[in-house]
């Protein structure tokens, strides 16, 4: 096992690899951290007896979400220490804990620790795992705590990893024997359709052909759902057999997720055949994490930051979607990030013929 990590201009990528390949990626914005792990000292401003729990403001303003499960019921107006057990997803605020093991001295409303990063998370998960990153300073910050398992190294991503990765984004991924699968994310579910495709064609008796190939995919299936990060409750509609076929395969599918630190529970298959899996939402999904204005800006940012470093003194702009543009701006690193990284500053162009995601980098003339 070992941990590569890519730092652009207000993104830090991690990956931890074996010897098949990805299988755990994390994404760190500093500028726009997800908020899990994050220690605050917040304000409970209302009480919800019919949802057992109370609703607290954080020091940004946000309001979580504190069960009284999790270690209070104190009445309005207390001011005490909470943890971020969930990110903010699907428009809810992040859930919260009031379970804290160390003292926290009193004061106002205030953020008192960030939570860990993307490559604390992935070394934490893997703590045998060496660790490849490619910025000195991230080296020298992560050194007092990760000490000789980091390795500084010219470039994490080779250029197959990051291909890899860049397929996280789509919709559809390749599985083993000529399977397909395709996620298609909704806000109560999240469905997954496995086709066979050539993995169908093999020889003998169709029914148990099918289920050879829908067995022989569901390891591989498995592994994108903990790449992509897909949580919540989760359907499967598996391909080729009937519902009542398809129950033989729930041990293997069982057997397929065990390995998900994540812990993610199968239910068993509903009546239409769909398999039923529950998995724990913590951090937010790869999908949402990707579909925003900020991700497509940072993306543009990366790209931006490789072309600088092979033209050094050229000088570049940054056209953009003004969704992109406006999300960029907003975020207090990524921009001074780049400035640091190439010697001078990118132009941004908004342009509002582009689409939302749309962006271009050019080359600002002479003269």
């Amino acid at each position: 096992m070992i941990i590569r990590a890519s730092s652009s201009p207000g993104e830090i990528r991690a990956v931890a690899c074996d010897a098949t390949g990805p299988l755990d990626y994390a994404i760190e914005r500093p500028g726009a951290p997800d908020g899990v792990g994050d220690l605050h000292r917040g304000r409970i401003t209302a009480r919800l007896p019919a949802l057992a729990g109370s609703f607290v403001k954080l020091h940004d303003g946000t309001e979580g979400f504190l069960p009284d499960s999790q270690g209070s019921n104190a009445p309005e107006g207390t001011i005490l220490p909470v943890q971020v057990t969930r990110a903010p997803q699907g428009g809810k605020g992040p859930r919260l804990s009031a379970r804290i093991a160390e003292p926290i001295e009193p004061g106002p409303v205030a953020l008192l620790r960030r939570g860990p990063g993307a490559i604390e998370r992935l070394a934490a998960l893997h703590p045998m795992a060496e660790i490849e990153l490619d910025d000195p300073a991230l080296l020298a910050q992560l050194r007092p705590l990760l000490g000789d398992r980091l390795r500084l190294v010219r470039q994490a991503f080779s250029e197959s990893l990051e291909s890899q990765i860049e397929s996280l984004s789509e919709s559809h991924a390749a599985l083993p024997g000529g399977s397909t699968m395709s996620v298609h994310p909704t806000p109560a579910l999240t469905a997954i359709d496995l086709d066979l495709g050539s993995a169908s064609a093999g020889r003998g008796e169709k029914g148990r052909t099918h289920e050879q190939a829908n067995r022989a995919a569901l390891p591989a299936l498995a592994r994108q759902i903990r790449l992509r990060n897909l949580a919540g409750a989760i359907v499967i509609d598996l391909a080729g057999l009937s519902p009542k076929r398809r129950a033989s395969l729930g041990p293997a599918l069982a057997a397929a997720l065990a390995p998900d630190p994540l812990a993610p529970r199968f239910l068993g298959f509903s009546a239409l055949g769909l398999a039923e899996i529950l998995r724990p939402r913590i951090h937010p999904p790869l999908h949402e994490r990707l579909a925003t204005p900020l991700a497509a800006g940072l993306a543009a940012l990366r790209q931006a930051a490789r072309d600088s470093a092979a033209r050094p003194h050229a000088r570049l702009a940054l056209r953009t979607s003004p969704a992109i543009t406006e999300a960029l701006a907003a975020d207090p690193i990524a921009l001074p990030a780049f400035t640091a990284r190439a010697g001078h500053p990118i132009s941004l162009r908004p342009d509002p013929t582009l689409p939302p995601r749309a962006w271009h980098i050019e080359e600002i003339a002479h003269g």
